[in-house]
């Protein structure tokens, strides 16, 4: 349960924007998020990979899932899994990313922040 939280809210946290996105964004292509908790019980680090197509973020295997990567590389997004929320912010740069994420999973709440890596 906290691995699946923590997948929810690294795709959320790399994923939208102030404005809708740019076909063919600068920052399309396969990423690596590694998301740190720094308040809360869940997993203390968790990795995965995304993909950023038109600036829009995708993960094959979550749905309700939104967001979009701005042309000043500003992120912002969110995801519900169930009775799991998360969200996050931060920015992107030609190779790289930071951002923040904060989440909860039923009573439980989590927060820190997380990095991106171009692949």
């Amino acid at each position: 349960m906290k691995n699946f939280l923590l997948c929810t809210i690294a795709v959320v946290s790399l994923v939208a924007v102030t404005s809708v996105a740019q076909a063919r964004s600068n920052y399309d292509g396969s990423w690596d998020l590694q998301f740190v908790t720094q308040r809360g019980a869940c997993d203390p680090i968790y990795n995965f990979s995304v993909n950023i197509t038109d600036g829009i973020v995708t993960h094959p295997n979550l749905v309700r899932f939104k967001g979009y990567v701005a042309r000043t590389g500003a992120v912002r997004a969110s995801v519900t899994v169930h009775d799991k929320y998360a969200s996050g912010s931060g920015r992107l740069s030609s190779n790289t990313g930071r951002g923040t994420w904060t989440g909860y999973s039923g009573g439980s709440r989590c927060s820190g922040y997380w990095t991106a890596q171009r692949n």
